[in-house]
């Protein structure tokens, strides 16, 4: 306990005073302590009158009252105390601070005033006092100090309290630093860094959160098939526990696809088979890019629809001969009837177009999770599943392919996203409950959501409209800079490990406020541990070194002590990529 007054004591004291600035140049705070004890990123609190005012530090500048004092050096022409009596004086450095938020606190409680100020807020006359966006500046020589604990919370929300999850602490004071998951949820959000940098275990520290939080579903497309069951660290060689593994098989569910799947040697809860009748040609045309369709093609699939309706299509047009001929009576050959030049000139469609789009889609015919009559509808028992509270992730084995992780991916995202319409539709007409949330965790991001292919995808319509009828992206990406423009726009909270191309730190700043002042902190982070938390899901951006993701975390999740966590796995205590 003396330990934390101590700690809070000195938190309080003040580090400098405000000497200038504005709202737009941010605020310029002198020094009076030592440089080396305030750093780029640092949360500021600065006390002015009745108001507090929150600020991030985005730069320090060494400064003058001459530029004389600071070309000479005092320290080799005069005595050591009077060289240091100068530089006092003379030398200087200033914090740059970005003014984020602002509280009226009003006067000392000690104060006669404090009563009288306080009095219409107790009888309910005016509103308690809540952080807003900064719209004026403290006074000159307004005292600066570091945040405390208190001050954390107050913007942050305290970690004790149901639905506040601590993400991380501050870098020089260790208070954590909490994301209200009710609120990250309303909305699509990204986390983003280069390779290397740690975003898986990040992305499984935000899903764990979620899934213990347990007010929205978690669906997560696994392409890499890291996150639901155990694995090894790729620098330590240690154990790393899966979601499944921390939480059990009653709220989290392996999804293997195709029939035979195996997960690291473990048989999935459940494989999913797709038929020939989940096929729809939606589905084909946004495989354009990967299959290098032609702009025939969707003339092609237009006149196959019309043929053998949505349903049968794609059996149809699998079951065709490329090259099928028959001999007339007379010794001519002409294209039999099972072939694709026969349906094409039956349906006026053009010859080599059909038989391109055929010789193409054969990649997708050989897909062995596609076949004609599965036993079960395993597209409608996810869906179930997680309307009824389960999460589930979906692991794509040994087929890892951009093919099979767009097709499948696409195909599952347009399902889900017509059921929750209907359900939100139903529910807003009074006839049915309120949907339960949904997050869709989304990995090599840029492969959905390129400017080529966002306007097609559902993946974009879901960032753009879906938070209307409960359900948000979580993207994971390295490369944001290839995210389209629109898409980046709608993510509500980012969460940016360091990114070392320009490109991508422009891009993970996009549409946000001060963006200009956050690009040298984002610039410089740490290549592990420390992110950049920013955007509509917190009240105001702040640097934060990252839990790790260890057996420390898990023992703080409560759902370890609920479920079927086996506490003696060793977890890797680092964060490798």
């Amino acid at each position: 306990m003396a330990e934390t007054k101590n700690l809070s004591e000195n938190t309080l004291q003040p580090v400098g005073y405000v000497v200038s600035g504005g709202l737009k140049e941010n605020l310029n705070v002198r020094l009076t302590v030592p440089a080396h004890q305030v750093q780029e990123g640092s949360f500021v609190v600065i006390e002015s009158g009745n108001w507090q005012f929150y600020g991030i530090a985005t730069d320090l500048q060494l400064g003058a009252t001459d530029p004389r004092f600071a070309d000479e050096q005092s320290e080799t022409r005069l005595p050591p105390a009077l060289a240091g009596l100068l530089h006092g004086q003379t030398l200087f450095t200033n914090l740059v601070v970005m003014p984020a938020l602002m509280l009226e606190r009003g006067p000392d409680p000690s104060s006669p005033l404090y009563s009288a100020w306080r009095a219409p807020i107790d009888s309910g006359e005016k509103e308690e006092p809540r952080p807003m966006p900064v719209k004026t500046l403290p006074a000159h020589h307004a005292q600066a100090r570091l945040a405390a604990p208190q001050d954390i919370a107050e913007i942050f929300g305290d970690p004790d309290e149901p639905g506040n999850f601590s993400v991380g602490t501050t870098r020089e004071q260790n208070h954590p630093v909490c994301i209200n998951l009710e609120k990250f949820v309303q909305r699509s959000s990204g986390i983003f860094g280069a390779t290397g940098t740690g975003k898986s275990f990040l992305t499984r520290i935000l899903l764990a959160g979620l899934i213990d939080h347990d007010k929205a579903s978690v669906l997560v497309y696994d392409m890499h098939n890291e996150y639901g069951l155990d694995d090894t660290a790729s620098d330590t060689g240690k154990n790393v526990i899966g979601l499944r593994t921390a939480f059990g098989r009653s709220k989290v569910r392996i999804v293997g696809l195709g029939g035979d799947t195996k997960i690291r040697e473990t048989v999935p809860d459940f494989n999913l088979v797709l038929g020939y009748r989940d096929i729809t040609t939606a589905d084909i045309e946004l495989l354009t890019r990967e299959l290098n369709l032609k702009e025939t093609t969707s003339t092609t699939l237009d006149a196959l629809v019309t043929s053998f309706r949505q349903e049968g299509w794609f059996k149809a047009f699998r079951e065709m001969k490329t090259d099928s001929q028959i001999e007339t009576e007379d010794g001519k050959k002409i294209a039999a009837p099972d072939s694709v030049t026969y349906w094409a000139n039956q349906n006026g469609v053009n010859e080599m177009a059909a038989k391109g789009l055929h010789s193409k889609m054969k990649r997708v015919f050989n897909l062995d999770y596609i076949i004609e009559n599965p036993p079960s509808n395993y597209i409608q028992d996810i869906i179930d599943a997680l309307k009824k509270g389960k999460h589930i992730v979906l692991s794509f084995g040994k087929h890892e392919n951009d093919l099979d992780y767009l097709l499948v991916s696409n195909l599952l995202t347009r399902r889900i996203r017509e059921e929750w319409e209907k359900l939100t539709n139903a529910f807003r007409s009074q006839s049915a409950p309120e949907p339960r949330p949904l997050v869709i965790a989304v990995e090599e991001a840029h492969k959905l959501l390129n400017r080529e292919m966002a306007s097609q995808t559902t993946f974009s319509t879901i960032a753009r409209e879906m938070r209307k009828y409960y359900v948000t992206l979580l993207v994971i990406d390295q490369r944001p800079s290839q995210i389209y423009d629109e898409v980046m726009s709608q993510l509500g909270t980012r969460v940016c490990g360091w990114l070392g191309d320009d490109d991508d730190v422009t891009a993970a700043l996009s549409g946000l406020a001060s963006r200009e002042a956050l690009r040298g902190m984002l610039a410089r982070l740490q290549p592990k541990e420390e992110v950049l938390l920013l955007g509509w899901g917190v009240p105001m951006p702040i640097l934060v070194r990252s839990r790790r993701y260890d057996e420390q975390f898990w023992n703080e999740i409560k759902s370890a002590k609920k479920g079927d966590f086996d506490r003696d796995k060793t977890i890797s205590t680092m964060w490798p990529g």
